[in-house]
């Protein structure tokens, strides 16, 4: 929701003083902001979508391998409701910077502020709620908080339930108006319900700013305390470890949502509470405000990766198994292309003739059997070391058969083998 002085822009100048601006709508004075806006919140939708997707993926594999806990069901919930921004408010709200006159449609004019403030709702009261679950872990960590898959689930759709009732006055009084040849997002607030409108606008942030954080804030300082406690066994001390550093991420969470959200806050009140003659907050401001509250949507799963030992191993597993799975893939299609080259290569090579392949066989039988009986031979008579070591001796040196003292063995030889009383 915004608000401009009729003398920012001509296209505008018929439109009262105070006119309040709905559905992201924003007349913008300089050129460069409508280039420069857009441009960061398509930079925060992407890197926000691979966050998310990657911390959700992560708490999906963790819930499949153990049961799911109310703590992981919560941050669950945190991430579904930041993609839920970044796909369906921020898209829009860029469009509507990128060009004022853009007309969106008049759902998404009715809708635009109320789903916005929905989401960002939600998240509190389950930032409370987170803080709440983490105080009853760091009381007893050895104890785990079972809560059942049905008591989650209600609290889950309470949470959301309360978050979408809370802003519907912002749905009821959202209309499109057209303006000369232009339609544009406003709020028409009768006359009848300027009272209520009054004390909407004063209460809806105490019930999803400062209550939910107030919650939060003093259930992470109990916690704290009890983690402080050192335990006597190791298996103690390992859990109140863990608790501390879950109670250290949330809590991070916590502080990062709370002062990215306060300027968002200090433009609607001073939006609804300023005299008829006051000064209007600055379009940097109010630019800057709605960019700090939608990069929330990715600094959370950056806390979430970087504090947190089980992400990080639950990343690693999710990111293991993807590739893995590609590799089975592609080491299957090579398989299955090497067996068909194969098949293909044994069908176009021809059977060697009959009369070579029984010749073959039988030389590499007689070959075969020769071994054997060699190793069988060998084994029945085995030769004595000395018998040995003479027979190796005189095959090592030729000279020594003049001395033979078995000439019987070479007298096949004839002249070949000279005897001792030969004279060379």
């Amino acid at each position: 929701m915004e608000t401009l002085q009729s003398n920012v822009s001509t296209t505008n100048s018929s439109l009262p003083k105070h006119t309040l601006y709905a559905g992201g709508f924003l007349a913008l004075d300089a050129e460069e902001w409508t280039l420069i806006i857009p441009i960061l919140l398509i930079v925060i939708c992407f890197l926000g979508l691979v966050g998310n997707v990657c911390v959700i993926a992560v708490l999906l594999y963790n819930a499949r391998k153990s049961k799911a806990s109310l703590i992981l069901s919560l941050i669950l919930n945190v991430n579904t409701s930041d993609l839920l921004l970044l796909v369906f408010s921020v898209p829009f709200r860029a469009a509507a910077y990128s060009k004022s006159s853009l007309y969106l449609g008049w759902f998404v004019c009715k809708t635009a502020d109320w789903f916005t403030h929905t989401c960002m709702s939600a998240k509190s009261f389950t930032i409370a709620i987170a803080a709440r679950a983490c105080f009853m872990y760091a009381s007893d960590p050895a104890k785990q908080v079972n809560i059942g898959q049905l008591t989650i689930f209600a609290v889950l759709m309470c949470s959301w339930l309360v978050a979408a009732v809370l802003p519907l006055p912002e749905w009821f009084f959202a209309d499109a108006r057209q303006i000369k040849t232009t339609f544009i997002c406003l709020m028409n607030i009768p006359a009848e319900a300027q009272e209520i409108m009054a004390i909407f606008v004063k209460l809806y942030p105490i019930f999803v700013y400062c209550i939910p954080f107030t919650l939060a804030f003093f259930n992470f300082w109990r916690a704290y305390k009890q983690c402080q406690h050192r335990g006597t066994k190791t298996q103690n001390l390992r859990n109140q470890i863990r608790s501390r550093r879950l109670t250290l991420m949330l809590l991070s969470v916590t502080v990062t949502f709370c002062i990215l959200w306060l300027p968002e806050w200090v433009f609607w009140l001073w939006i609804w509470h300023k005299p008829a003659n006051g000064p209007s907050p600055p379009q940097a401001f109010v630019a800057l405000a709605q960019i700090l509250m939608f990069s929330m949507s990715c600094v959370n799963p950056l806390i979430f990766l970087v504090m947190s030992e089980d992400f990080k191993e639950g990343f690693k597993d999710v990111w293991k198994r993807m590739t893995s799975k590609k590799s089975f893939n592609g080491s299957d299609i090579q398989d299955q292309g090497a067996l068909n080259s194969e098949g293909m290569a044994d069908s176009t090579v021809p059977d060697p003739e009959p009369s070579e392949q029984p010749a073959a066989i039988g030389q590499v039988e007689q070959s075969g059997s020769q071994q054997n009986f060699g190793s069988q031979d060998s084994k029945e008579n085995p030769v004595l070391p000395d018998v040995e070591q003479f027979w190796n001796e005189r095959e090592s040196d030729p000279a020594d058969q003049n001395n033979d003292p078995i000439p019987w063995e070479h007298q096949e030889q004839g002249a070949e083998v000279p005897t001792s009383n030969t004279k060379l």
